[in-house]
């Protein structure tokens, strides 16, 4: 009679092996994770440390939960007030540049006029420009001008219109260069004027563009320190005021203002991806 030689059973892999297979097989899964990771963890210490407990000024390690902080966010001096500002001139420099872009956006892409590369070039010019560089030559600007505007409110205003004006024009400008022409054609044969094609055709295809531009112009004037730095005299935005207070103290309702600031912006980031899928849906049906 025969034998029947049976197999020795393979030995398992060690943990070690099975997560270097592992990652051998999503290497790319592996470094998009870590890459969010790096870009998350210091957005997730402001979170936490919004929460902290510090027994002294500086609020630079862990010392207990609490939610006091929330509940006084506006508990600092001063405080309040410099959020408020940030979110005036915010709100006003995002609704300007963003319809002062839009137009200079559909002229670059629908007109060919004289000066239209020189335009171009004009526009992606404060994108290149150093903010220090940027900041410097706009007080020089308005301290000429002294007798016309007054340094602080206006001229923080003027100077966060100026490059946000770049960012609308980019973001609407790429929406536009993927625009169907045809649309326009065939309302306008149906027998639509110019306005009434602009109403109910075209504004509706860029508007999810326009409300990027807007929620991006926001984003840029509310977080801006440099050239708010060089043009704010005597009024102190909100970023100015996390400057001042990091050099004798660091309250954590800073890192609560900042985490309010943060999940707004990410909702309704999302809120405008998700209405645009929806359009989308309801296009294809």
């Amino acid at each position: 009679m025969s034998t029947v030689a049976i197999p020795a059973p393979r030995a398992r892999p060690s943990a070690l092996a099975r997560a270097w297979a592992f990652v051998r097989r999503h290497t790319l899964t592996v470094y998009s994770l870590l890459f969010f990771a790096y870009l998350l963890l210091p957005i997730g210490v402001v979170v936490a440390f919004s929460f902290n407990n510090p027994k002294g000024r500086f609020n630079y390690t862990w010392q207990g939960f609490t939610w006091k902080n929330w509940a006084q966010w506006d508990a600092i001096p001063d405080l309040k007030s410099a959020l408020t500002l940030s979110l005036e001139i915010a709100l006003i420099a995002s609704l300007v540049a963003t319809a002062l872009g839009t137009l200079i956006a559909l002229a670059l892409v629908r007109y060919g006029f004289r000066g239209r590369a020189s335009t171009n070039l004009l526009v992606f010019l404060p994108l290149s420009t150093p903010e220090i560089v940027l900041g410097a030559s706009l007080l020089t600007l308005f301290l000429n001008l002294n007798n016309v505007f007054a340094i602080g409110f206006w001229t923080i205003l003027i100077a966060h219109i100026m490059f946000c004006i770049s960012f609308a024009v980019v973001t609407v400008k790429a929406r536009l260069i993927g625009f169907d022409r045809h649309l326009e054609e065939a309302a306008m044969d149906l027998g639509a004027n110019e306005w009434l094609t602009f109403q109910k055709v075209t504004l509706p295809l860029i508007a999810p563009a326009i409300l990027a531009a807007l929620l991006l112009c926001f984003a840029i004037s509310i977080d801006d320190f440099v050239v708010t730095y060089f043009n704010a005299g005597n009024r102190v935005t909100f970023p100015i005021f996390v400057w001042g207070s990091a050099r004798v103290a660091t309250p954590p309702q800073i890192n609560v203002i900042g985490t309010a600031i943060f999940v707004v912006a990410v909702t309704l980031m999302l809120a405008n991806v998700v209405l645009q899928r929806v359009r989308e849906s309801k296009g294809a049906v």
